[in-house]
């Protein structure tokens, strides 16, 4: 039996998402947690489309009917896994009629799941983690692919905690957002209809005959060694259990999306099952996002103060006057403009003659010479040693931006490949580097500019011995690196 393709795959999770908004992680989490075998528990309030997943859910497999219950604390282990057979009792034989019932169910829906009582939570324990059901003096073998328990609160009882942890993925739904609101309002009814080309038993089978061959890559065992460091310094430790279980969970994904290995990204499932409650995921996610991607953007805060202090220099020296006969110079200028005035001097006289306007333009052309006298002139051993120190960061700079463009590129393909991960945390990652090299880019822009400023300056050759060029290189501009 060959894998479902990933083409397959991402049809199926269209079909399963279509019309549930905002739930593409709850739809992936769940159908990936049917693949593997796993049971999801959904934590939200009512009205939230948790039993409308999971009856989707059920139409993504062949085999095994759908059961779905809500329980409450009167609940009797009767209403879960069948009456007692009379006919068993003629018998002396104590077993139950299973047919419509859990036991024979492929995917199951639990309602209010922890307020059961301990009659039922104690059956449940095996079915769960075993797949198989006492009935009678025999225990027998369950079709039970997975169920997806729902509830509007987590367990407070030490006894539910074992119970609590069958579920290896726990998301959190909540009620769409506002932006969401009016697709709600407007949304078709939806029909109860058998998706296409659902998964069957033996592709099952094939899934995890490939996940067991892929293996865990040395980044992601780095990345699993911090996130337990991470957990352990919060007082959140995971047992060596639900490592397991999670590890064969990062398998399946890797195989089914066509890898041979676990890397860190495959890590964005942390909030789902490293979370005893939904308080802690906003912290995993973050964790992931933050720390193990370096998905965050960058302000470049030394390259940031690099460039103000080139354009605070330019702006100095291109706004510097020659001390060289200055006054001289500045009192000559003065007199043209006043001479010059507004322009109206070379109206017509009584005449009705213009001949002042000649006399007007040779006033203007004298201001912007003597404007010119003005500035200070550089030396090109000046202007070089400003280039120079330009050059050397620019291509500093660049090297950073080659590489953020670089990390940037690498994700988006690592990416394109995946199924599971949801979209919207995609997008995210994705934004952050985009920012990262919108910054860069401004920057280096910033900086070439201010080289182009450099390079225009007045140079002093030919200028009288008295005149104020410099002889020697600057000193170069001050930059705080304390700042990077």
């Amino acid at each position: 039996m060959t894998l479902p393709t990933p083409a397959r795959l991402r049809a199926l999770l269209a079909q399963l998402e279509n019309g549930l908004l905002e739930r593409e992680a709850a739809a992936r989490l769940a159908l990936l947690a049917g693949l593997a075998g796993e049971h999801v528990l959904l934590i939200g309030p009512p009205g939230t489309a948790k039993s409308e997943l999971a009856r989707r859910l059920h139409r993504c497999f062949t085999g095994g009917p759908y059961f779905e219950r809500l329980l409450t604390r009167f609940s009797t282990p009767e209403e879960l896994f069948g009456p007692l057979s009379l006919k068993a009792l003629e018998d002396d034989r104590y077993e139950r009629l299973t047919s419509g019932f859990l036991p024979a169910a492929g995917i199951a829906f639990l309602d209010e799941v922890f307020k059961a009582n301990s009659a039922i939570l104690n059956a449940l324990l095996t079915l769960l983690n075993e797949r198989e059901f006492d009935n009678g003096s025999g225990r027998v073998r369950t079709p039970l692919v997975c169920v997806v328990a729902a509830s509007n609160e987590l367990p407070t009882d030490d006894a539910l905690l074992a119970f609590f942890d069958r579920f290896l993925l726990r998301v959190a739904v909540a009620p769409v957002a506002d932006a969401s609101f009016t697709a709600l309002l407007t949304l078709a009814p939806s029909k109860c209809t058998q998706l296409s080309d659902p998964m069957s038993r033996a592709e099952l089978g094939a899934i995890a005959g490939a996940a067991a061959a892929v293996r865990v890559d040395d980044e992601a065992l780095a990345a699993c060694k911090v996130l337990r460091q991470w957990l352990a310094v919060r007082g959140q430790p995971l047992s060596d259990r639900r490592w397991r279980l999670w590890i064969r969970l990062m398998r399946l994904a890797a195989a089914t999306e066509g890898r041979d290995h676990i890397d860190a990204l495959d890590l964005w499932l942390a909030p789902y099952v490293a979370a005893a409650t939904p308080a802690e995921a906003p912290a995993l996610a973050d964790w992931f996002e933050r720390e193990l991607m370096q998905a965050v953007p960058q302000t470049a805060p030394w390259l940031t103060h690099a460039v103000d202090a080139f354009e605070r220099q330019l702006e100095i020296e291109q706004s510097a006057r020659n001390d060289v006969d200055a006054d001289n110079t500045a009192g000559k200028l003065s007199l043209a403009r006043a001479i010059g005035g507004d322009g109206r001097a070379g109206e017509a006289d009584g005449d009705g003659d213009r001949g002042g306007t000649a006399d007007s333009g040779m006033l203007r052309m004298l201001s912007a010479t003597l404007e010119a006298q003005l500035r200070r002139r550089y030396s090109p051993l000046h202007i070089a040693a400003r280039l120079a120190q330009i050059d050397e960061l620019l291509a500093h700079s660049a090297l950073q931006q080659h590489e953020a463009a670089d990390r940037a590129a690498r994700l988006a393909a690592a990416l394109e490949s995946r199924i599971w991960l949801p979209p919207a945390l995609a997008g995210r990652l994705l934004d952050a580097h985009a920012q990262t090299l919108a910054v860069l880019d401004a920057l280096l822009a910033r900086l070439q500019s201010a080289r182009s400023g450099f390079a225009a300056l007045p140079v002093g050759e030919g200028m009288p011995a008295n005149a104020s060029a410099s002889a020697s290189a600057p000193a170069a501009v001050a930059i705080d690196k304390q700042t990077a």
